[in-house]
Parts: structure tokens; C-alpha cells; sequence
């Protein structure tokens, strides 16, 4: 592992098109960014993770990069970037940017001279067949749209073209082995991306896709895995202080690649979506058995069955990172309440690991349905503007309505910032508490060792990080528990009563 400030990080995730608009135009920028690094740092967060920022056509709102090193004229400049990595690392800040290795946009220089008929320099940058006739077996492509004879493989939306790293068992003629010149060229390519960024200020990456490089013949991604150990490697040389963080799912795999952290990610039944949004789980209906809501079974075990397996068999590798949501993921506020919001951050950020807060998260912003937006879908509604004050678009911007990235809460008790900065009983307070502790005790930060001791369905879960103890009460009603030490932090009410503690509903307590 090479970064070693990630041990006491949090990061804040930032949707800039949403989060704050200097200009008025109605789309985030840069500056906004700049402007509210400080509040930033009043929640306990202290690194960034931007999502993507390049140029693009923003076919899928900004994950078809057109320009790998120019910088979305909406946003800002590249030098407004440079400014922004400043800015953070003058107040002890961390950035990362969003890196998409997997595929271009199809307005890419490199594709556009890929398609061409006549053979050049980037015709084997992405992977073509050798035949307008002939598809790629178990993989999306797109055949008739070039004047090259072939057609051209996809990583997801059509507007993305496959960037070619090779296969791992080439079967057909047009199938690269992963060391011909091409695959590594398109290596080498990524990797002169990234050292561009780090050299101008940036502090590592968040990989999309980071499991995508080697194509339907790499199943254990053992291919795939070669390639990002071979940038691990230059970074280590390079910038060993840059860290990585994979959108993979699979941290034996992605750590074991050389990444410093992998997203537990919120796939439907596993043990992370049965915290807080089980509901995923019955299309159609309103039952919802999630972990956090106080109605629910309380059972934790579904999480820690899954969750224990890889956290013991990486916790000297690198980090498992949970999430609070994130740009693809219905918002927490969906289907909870402030209390039970509470509840459920005080778990995630008292965990291992490197946690992210998804920007709005902390005041308990709202899914709402939308129009998709960008290539956003049913995922769109997680994607709104950030909730400053009363008044004019919540204070996002100046800008009219009408030209809002996304419209802003219309209710009447939308939760914003400046509301909640006036409440001692706010989800944003709760939220500043919380990782004020983490701060405070180096046993709650990345690297403090984790052991539930008690995980009864239906009863509180109690569990050791380093020499604390905390004891989670998510449920409805008063619960008691048995715990050794003196009481250092509460959320929610606590009582001593003989050798044990009575915890009222939905609270959480630290012990020392």
C-alpha cells in the first residue's frame, strides 16, 4: 500500500455539476468547489473525490471522456483545477480525480482515427473485429458506423468504445494477446494520463470500471490484475504517496491489483444494500427489512457474513471502503429518517477502512424521481443540486430555474445547510460529531482493528475497534447491554443501571 494519508481520511464525494455554481449558468464549477472547501472541512472530511471533470460530450455525464487532459469548459480551466489542488492541499486536503480507463467517448481524438480506413498509429487502440459482419461474442458492439471494416466493441453505453489492453486467451485473429505493441501503447497512454494529473497536483484516482481492461476471456481477472500491478508499480516508483481507489466490489481481487482501496459497491442482496436499502430487493412493493430502519429484524448478520470474509482476508492489504451513497446509488434518505440516518452513518464511520460521504448526504438530501439526465436513469434523482439555504434555488446559483443542471427540492421542508448549521439535533451536527470521534481516536480511523462481540438478530450490535467498544441500538425500542469502560461518546441516550447499560431507541454509544 502506498498512501499512507489515507489512515485518518474521509472523503467527500463531489458531483461538481450539482454542487455549487459561481457563474450562474446553472451548472456547478471549479470555483464553487474552491468556495466551499472550508465547509468541507467543518464536516471531518479532509480529502475529495471529484467525479469526472474532462472534457466530453456528456452523453453519460462525463464518463465519456473526449479529452483525457483538458478540463470540461464547464467546470473551468485546467488552471482552475490546479488552483482547487492548491487550495485543498493548503488546508491539508486530498484530491482525487475520477480516472475511466475502460473506454473514450467516441468523439476521442484516439477514435476518431481508429475508425479510419487507412491504417495509423491508434487503429489498434480499441478493439475491432475483422469484419463489419463479424460481432464480438458476449459483448455489446456496434458495426456500420465506420468507414474501417470491422466493428467496434463497447464497455457499456454505445458512446463508449472499448480501449483495447488485449485478451488474456486470444481466440479469434483480431484478438490482441495483452504484450502486442497496440495493448501496450493503450497502457502506456493511461499511464502518461495519470502521471499529467499527479504532476500538476492531483492526489490519485478513483478507477471506473477498474475491473474492465481485460475483456470476456479474463473471468478471475487475472489479466486485468497484471495491467494495474504494472501502474502500481510506476506509481510506486513515480509518486508513491498517490493513492488509488477501485470501483471493483472485490477487494481480495482489487487490493491483490494494487489498489489501495476498493468500494464495497450496492449490489442488489449483498450485505452492504441489506443496511439501508433492502427495499431493492422487492421491485414493486414497499417492504423494506433494511438493517437501519428501527422497524426492521435488526438482524446483521447478512453483512457480516459477507463483509468479515473480506475484511480479514485484506485488512493488511489495503482498505475496504463504505460508502454513505454515491453518484449511482438511491440517496439513504429514500426510505429513512434523520434518526435512522444517524444511526446508520455513526456505523459506517466508526468502521475500517476509508469512508466516503456522498456530497448532500449530510443533511439527509432526498432521491427524487426524475427525467433521466445525461445518461442518468432511474440514477438521476441521486445526481440534484446541493441544498444551501432558503431562498433562490436552494443557493446553488444565481442562475434562472429554467437552466438548472437539475431542478432543485420544491418541498417545503427541503433540508438545507444554513437550516441544519442552527440545529444541535441535525443530521449535520450528528454527522460533525461523529467524525469528530474518528479523529480523535486513532483506534476508529482505517487501520484500527474490528471484532464484533455481539450480533444477536434483535439486539444490539456491539463491536471492538481497537480498545473501544461500540454498541449500536438501531432498533425502536430500549435495549440493554453489558459493556466494560466509561462512556466517550453518545448519540441518542445511554444510562448506566447497574453493570449494564440501558440504550434508548436508536442510539449509539462508545466506550473507552
Amino acid at each position: 500500500m502506498a498512501a499512507t494519508w489515507l489512515k485518518d481520511t474521509v472523503f467527500y464525494e463531489i458531483y461538481p455539476q450539482s454542487f455549487y455554481d459561481t457563474n450562474g449558468d446553472g451548472i456547478g464549477d471549479f470555483q464553487g468547489i474552491k468556495e466551499k472547501l472550508d465547509y468541507i472541512l467543518s464536516l471531518g472530511c479532509n480529502a475529495l473525490w471529484i467525479n469526472p471533470c474532462f472534457d466530453s460530450p456528456f452523453r453519460d455525464a462525463g464518463y465519456d471522456v473526449r479529452d483525457y487532459l483538458k478540463t470540461a469548459p464547464r467546470y473551468g480551466t485546467n488552471e482552475d483545477l490546479y488552483r482547487l489542488f492548491e487550495e485543498a492541499h493548503r488546508r491539508g486536503m486530498h484530491v482525487l480525480l475520477d480516472l475511466v480507463p475502460g473506454h473514450t467517448s467516441e468523439e476521442h481524438a484516439w477514435f476518431q482515427e481508429s475508425r479510419k480506413e487507412e491504417p495509423n498509429a491508434y487503429s489498434g487502440r480499441y478493439i475491432w473485429t475483422d469484419s463489419w459482419f463479424r460481432g464480438c461474442r458476449n459483448m455489446l458492439y456496434v458495426s456500420g458506423e465506420a468507414p474501417r471494416d470491422g466493428t467496434y466493441m463497447l464497455n457499456f453505453f454505445k458512446c463508449q468504445p472499448a480501449l483495447n489492453y488485449g485478451f488474456l486467451h486470444p481466440e479469434e485473429s483480431w484478438q490482441m494477446p495483452m504484450d502486442a505493441p497496440d495493448a501496450l501503447a493503450t497502457r502506456e497512454a493511461m499511464k502518461d494520463v495519470m502521471r499529467f494529473w499527479l504532476s500538476h497536483g492531483c492526489d490519485g484516482f478513483r478507477v471506473d470500471m477498474a475491473d474492465s481492461l481485460v475483456k470476456f476471456d479474463d473471468e478471475k481477472k487475472s489479466g486485468t490484475t497484471k495491467i494495474w500491478q504494472d501502474i502500481r508499480r510506476m506509481l510506486d516508483r513515480e509518486f508513491p504517496e498517490a493513492a488509488l481507489v477501485s470501483e471493483w466490489g472485490k477487494p481480495v481481487q482489487a487490493l491483490n491489483a494494487g489498489f489501495d482501496m476498493d468500494f464495497y459497491l450496492n449490489w442488489t442482496g449483498n450485505g452492504y444494500n441489506c443496511l439501508m436499502r433492502e427495499y431493492e430487493n422487492h421491485p414493486g412493493t414497499d417492504e423494506d427489512h433494511s438493517y437501519f430502519r428501527r422497524d426492521s429484524e435488526h438482524d446483521i448478520s447478512p453483512f457480516l457474513k459477507e463483509y468479515m470474509a473480506r475484511y480479514l482476508a485484506t485488512r493488511d492489504r489495503g482498505y475496504i471502503s463504505l460508502i454513505t451513497c454515491n453518484h449511482d446509488t438511491p440517496r439513504p434518505a429514500f426510505h429513512m429518517d434523520k434518526e435512522e440516518l444517524k444511526m446508520a452513518y455513526a456505523f459506517l464511520f466508526t468502521m475500517p477502512g476509508v469512508p466516503f460521504l456522498y456530497y448532500g448526504d449530510e443533511i439527509g438530501m432526498r432521491y427524487r424521481r426524475l427525467p433521466t439526465k445525461e445518461g442518468g436513469y432511474t440514477r438521476t434523482g441521486s445526481r440534484t443540486p446541493m441544498q444551501w439555504r432558503e431562498g433562490k434555488n436552494l443557493g446553488f446559483s444565481d442562475g434562472r430555474p429554467e437552466d438548472l443542471y437539475l431542478p432543485v427540492d420544491p418541498s417545503g421542508d427541503a433540508p438545507t445547510v444554513e437550516k441544519q448549521e442552527k440545529d444541535p439535533d441535525s443530521l449535520l451536527q450528528a454527522v460533525r460529531s461523529i467524525l469528530t470521534l474518528r479523529h480523535t481516536f486513532p483506534d476508529l480511523q482505517a487501520d484500527g482493528l474490528f471484532e464484533p462481540v455481539q450480533a444477536e438478530a434483535g439486539r444490539p450490535f456491539v463491536y471492538r475497534r481497537g480498545s473501544l467498544i461500540c454498541a449500536l441500538n438501531a432498533s425502536g425500542k430500549e435495549e440493554t447491554v453489558s459493556v466494560p469502560g466509561k462512556r466517550v461518546f453518545l448519540l441518542g441516550r445511554c444510562e448506566k443501571d447497574g453493570d449494564t447499560w440501558k440504550m434508548g431507541p436508536q442510539s449509539f454509544a462508545v466506550f473507552a
